[in-house]
């Protein structure tokens, strides 16, 4: 089943997710780069494990479908990425990816990224595996080694991170449509799919990858980048003319505090202050 993701940050995390579930998606992905823009940042491995399981945790209070999170390179070495797991967990969270990534890590469009020895990455697997209390939380193994060591090594690592008890891989960055086609292939499990709009990879739409055998596919910059337009629009306008200009969703208060959830909110005015039944005696 095709699974369609997309992003939230921590700048009104909470609200973004809610809009993602209100356009009935199946699952909410937080992305790592969405998260640091949020906290002012950029995607370069600057923020903590405490801040984006703090970030995970109010999504996961937002929404009821699942959530999967990006968990960087699991902050450190395998006793890192224990910890790790158990805290995304316990903040609710459905799964997360982890990367072989060298600390600090960057954002798997980028250049110049660093990776760990393969041992290394799979005693980090091996431990996330075995952190999880919940059979059913997932694992997503992630390798960006397809810009320094080439396509079929990333197969290799992915192929390996399964066998050390990954339950899904995650081949970041492939950078030809031939590449993308080939890794649900040749890879021995469930594959997930990273829709980045102008980043090392071919643009694929939903059907295709579905087609090409992809389980998930992420889409992390959407609303970042939408938001980012829209404000400038605005913010623009304004400038321009002097007034409060026509926004893109040109809502009330009312319809406002609606798509955060008022009507759940309303009812509770009024019920306790109602006494309740007295039992018969």
């Amino acid at each position: 089943m095709m699974r369609d993701f997309n992003f939230t940050s921590r700048l009104h995390a909470w609200q973004l997710s809610r809009l993602i579930a209100q356009a009935e998606f199946s699952a909410v992905y937080m992305t790592g780069g969405g998260t640091s823009c949020g906290f002012g940042y950029p995607d370069y491995g600057l923020l903590t494990m405490s801040e984006m399981v703090g970030n995970a945790g109010r999504i996961t209070d937002a929404v009821d479908q699942p959530v999967i999170s990006d968990a960087d390179n699991g902050y450190g070495n395998e006793l890192n990425t224990f910890r790790t797991i158990r805290a995304f967990e316990k903040a609710g969270v459905a799964g997360v990816h982890i990367e072989d990534q060298a600390f600090p890590k960057r954002c798997g469009h980028l250049d110049d990224k660093e990776l760990i020895p393969l041992d290394d990455y799979l005693a980090k697997i091996r431990a996330a595996a075995d952190a999880r209390r919940d059979p059913d939380f997932v694992i997503i193994a992630r390798t960006d080694s397809r810009a320094s060591l080439g396509f079929e090594e990333a197969v290799r690592r992915c192929n390996a991170a399964l066998q050390a008890g990954a339950d899904v891989a995650f081949l970041e960055a492939p950078q030809t449509m031939d590449e993308i086609a080939a890794a649900p292939r040749e890879i021995n499990g469930p594959c997930l799919l990273n829709v980045v709009r102008g980043g090392k990879s071919p643009e694929v739409d939903f059907a295709q990858a579905k087609e090409m055998g992809y389980r998930i596919a992420i889409v992390p910059g959407l609303l970042f980048i939408q938001v980012v337009g829209a404000c400038e629009q605005a913010l623009s306008a304004m400038k321009a003319e002097g007034r409060h200009p026509v926004p893109l969703a040109d809502l009330s208060p009312a319809e406002a505090f609606g798509k955060a959830g008022a009507a759940e909110w309303d009812p509770r005015r009024e019920i306790y202050r109602e006494a309740p039944p007295q039992a018969a005696e």
